[in-house]
């Protein structure tokens, strides 16, 4: 997942310097790069608290975990104001022709779902095989935007919807392991990656809804 995020976000944000014709499709609001820059913190944050666990450093473990909560509702706060900023822009969110509100619809969800896994696991750490499910389905969640941003051509070309299957992967990946380690699927991969997979169409549906559209062009309108 942290070598997806820095190969999607690459060129727009780590190593923009060296490519300077992806200022096209980089957003210019400064949200952005406190997004970005929390967004990278929480994938290098999931790779250090799994390497505390293997090396048996609980303690520090634990500690870093009340940064990461903090983090973790910094991700979502912003992560939600980026979302209307983007919707709120005169062309609408960059190299997507979908209807600005309507895309808000569809990505508002994202926010909502890894705020509710990352609640669930800290709410569950004490139970640490559906504590580290849980984690990482809550990051799943984070993936779309730097997945459609690979420049592959057969991603630009089913985008966004590309990039919601290819984040699916992880889930699929998931449910090997469990199956291949336990026999069965845990209880957190389950029912968390059913969550997110049946959230898929239904944002899809409700987004087009007059009461979505209404919500949104409300929403977005606190910004002026």
């Amino acid at each position: 997942m942290a070598a997806v995020v820095f190969a999607g976000f690459s060129r727009s944000f780590f190593l923009r310097p060296w490519f300077p014709e992806a200022a096209t499709f980089a957003a210019p609001e400064p949200i952005f790069y406190v997004h970005g820059a929390l967004n990278a913190l929480w994938m290098a944050l999931l790779i250090v608290q799994s390497v505390l666990i293997r090396t048996g450093r609980v303690r520090l473990h634990r500690r870093l975990g009340v940064f990461g909560v903090a983090l973790a509702a910094s991700i979502v706060v912003v992560g939600s104001l980026g979302a209307l900023v983007g919707a709120r822009r005169p062309g609408g969110f960059i190299g997507l022709p979908i209807p600005p509100l309507q895309f808000l619809g569809v990505i508002w969800p994202d926010m909502i779902l890894f705020g509710l896994f990352v609640g669930l696991a800290v709410a569950l750490r004490r139970h640490s095989e559906a504590h580290k499910r849980l984690m990482l389905l809550a990051t799943v969640n984070l993936l779309e935007a730097a997945i459609i941003r690979i420049p592959f051509d057969f991603i630009a070309d089913g985008a966004p919807l590309m990039g919601r299957w290819l984040s699916d992967g992880f889930i699929v990946l998931l449910a090997a392991y469990d199956l291949v380690s336990r026999g069965r699927l845990h209880p957190a991969t389950l029912w968390g990656g059913l969550a997110i997979v049946a959230s898929q169409p239904l944002r899809w549906m409700f987004a087009r809804s007059e009461l979505w559209l209404d919500f949104a062009g409300w929403a977005v309108g606190l910004l002026d």
